[in-house]
């Protein structure tokens, strides 16, 4: 168990897809994202392992997501992943983005 004021330090955004490719030095199949969370926080990137559920990159591109923006950057196959993007985990590596429906401004806060 967590208190509710560990939950609240995590700042989840909403955010858009701008840019999707793939990781080819990445250990488990992945895609280099650029994420674009508005003016307040800007672009930031990201690596996902989405390869199975979605395996087009461009089909990405547009997208809204939600990411928790405020981890440590990690750095994963050389690359500086700055932003976790959430998803729902299934069995073998299929992984169903969290989106907010209907969409919402770039930045929003999850809450």
């Amino acid at each position: 168990m967590i208190e509710f004021d560990d939950f609240l330090a995590v700042d989840m955004r909403v955010g858009r897809i701008v840019a999707a490719e793939p990781l080819p030095e990445a250990r488990k199949p992945s895609y280099r994202l650029r994420i674009d969370f508005g003016p307040e926080i800007g672009e930031r990137a990201s690596s996902a392992q989405l390869t199975v559920t979605y395996p087009d990159p461009a089909a990405l591109v547009g997208r809204q997501v939600v990411a928790v923006v405020n981890f440590p950057p990690r750095r994963i196959a050389g690359f500086r992943s700055e932003v976790l993007v959430l998803g729902a985990m299934g069995e073998n590596g299929h992984v169903c983005l969290l989106v907010p429906a209907p969409a919402a401004v770039e930045g929003q806060r999850i809450g």
